[in-house]
């Protein structure tokens, strides 16, 4: 007993990867567990570009989950940037998820990313995503079927929508991770500067609104962030990037009409984010094939020597 109390006591922490094809859920995840919107979500594939770090600090425990990039073949130089941060990241964690969607059958993508698997150490969890799309019957043959597979070191359903099982998961990842040293202090809930969250959380109301019109040849840089002077009042200037000039045109919408629904959409996440009124300007750009091109990618923040 005396042992069991001295081992409860001892500091944990880590970082722990969410490794998974494109829209398995890995974003709504991580949301859900930090408790606040750091990393956008949104129905199609590949919406996550850069590693987004979540802090979670408990009594005497931290964990830094790290969201990847969904992984899938690369089509452009954005694409292998994604997939080279996916992949390194396994490279760098204490353990990973492996995220799977429940309501979706074992594919050629999960089959890439269990080969990657073989030729790391690191612990791996297989955590099976969107049991409420499914009949609780139907999880047992699933989980089977993984574990055929892979000697998974714990399986996990879960609903990172509905919340189901979180608590249980968490568990079982304390128990796995090391004794180590407080990273972030324990208000902090993303590694994340607030300019980089600003820009996602308007390129996730872009994508939201233009739903198939524009595919993710989009990005955002924020141009001027700053506070009026004697007014509570934060002023965001922004630039959406597309590739086409028919782009363009479906951004800014009639007579401004979409880029003005994006911008209001945006300034609310962006308010409960700064805790203060917000005034959002924006603009869009034309550059045309930057996913290709090396310098764009890297004016974007998509510096692949960071990785």
């Amino acid at each position: 007993m005396q042992n069991n109390s001295t081992e409860s006591k001892r500091y944990k922490s880590g970082f722990i990867s969410i490794i998974g094809r494109p829209n398995v859920g890995k974003s709504t995840f991580l949301n859900r567990v930090i408790g606040q919107k750091i990393a956008i979500m949104s129905d199609k594939p590949q919406t996550t570009r850069n590693k987004v770090q979540g802090v979670l600090t408990m009594n005497d425990t931290q964990m830094i989950f790290i969201d990847t990039p969904g992984i899938h073949k690369p089509k452009h130089k954005l694409g292998d940037f994604m997939m080279k941060v996916a992949q390194n990241t396994l490279k760098e964690v204490d353990l990973v998820l492996f995220m799977v969607n429940a309501a979706e059958g074992f594919g050629r993508g999960e089959e890439f990313i269990l080969e990657k698997f073989h030729s790391i150490q690191t612990p791996v969890f297989l955590v099976i995503n969107k049991i409420d799309q499914v009949h609780p019957d139907e999880l047992l043959p699933i989980i089977e079927s993984y574990k055929e597979k892979y000697p998974f070191k714990e399986v996990v359903p879960i609903s990172a929508l509905e919340g189901n099982n979180i608590e249980r998961l968490l568990e079982q990842i304390k128990s796995y991770l090391p004794e180590g040293p407080q990273y972030y202090p324990a208000d902090q809930v993303t590694d994340h500067p607030e300019r980089f969250i600003i820009t996602e959380f308007i390129r996730e109301k872009a994508l939201h609104l233009t739903r198939e019109e524009i595919p993710h040849s989009l990005a955002v840089v924020l141009d001027k962030i700053e506070r009026e002077k004697g007014k509570d009042i934060i002023h965001v200037m922004a630039t959406v990037i597309v590739e086409r000039d028919s782009q363009k045109g479906i951004i800014i919408g009639k007579q401004g009409s979409m880029l003005k629904e994006i911008g209001k959409r945006a300034r609310v996440d962006i308010e409960n984010l700064l805790g203060s009124k917000v005034y959002l300007e924006l603009w869009v750009k034309v550059q045309k094939d930057w996913r290709n091109k090396v310098s764009q990618l890297r004016d974007f923040g998509f510096n692949e020597d960071e990785y």
